[in-house]
């Protein structure tokens, strides 16, 4: 009889003592989940980047996409708001 009280006692400290979490408290439905379409773009991002070589063929499209569509969109936002804007879009060009 006195086994079964102090088992008794001990599983209930024992589940007590397993309940708590070490990572603060937080529930196993609080954590995110993962996006599938997410992880595959992040795999899809890294060999990108691994296998990305600048050379002769890909200079052009660098400068085309990092220099001269930037300033076309500049510079065709800036005449139309030239054309349009108020006295505060005067000096954009």
């Amino acid at each position: 009889m006195l086994t079964q009280i102090t088992s008794r006692a001990g599983r209930s400290v024992a589940s007590k003592m397993q309940r708590r979490n070490a990572g603060g408290g937080f529930s196993p439905g609080m954590w995110a989940k993962k996006n599938k379409f997410v992880e595959e773009w992040n795999g899809r991002r890294e060999i990108t980047e691994k296998s990305f070589e600048l050379n002769n063929k890909t200079v052009p499209t660098l400068i085309m996409t990092c220099l001269l569509f930037p300033a076309f969109v500049w510079k065709t936002t800036a005449h139309e708001l030239h054309k349009t804007g108020g006295p505060s879009f005067q000096d954009t060009c």
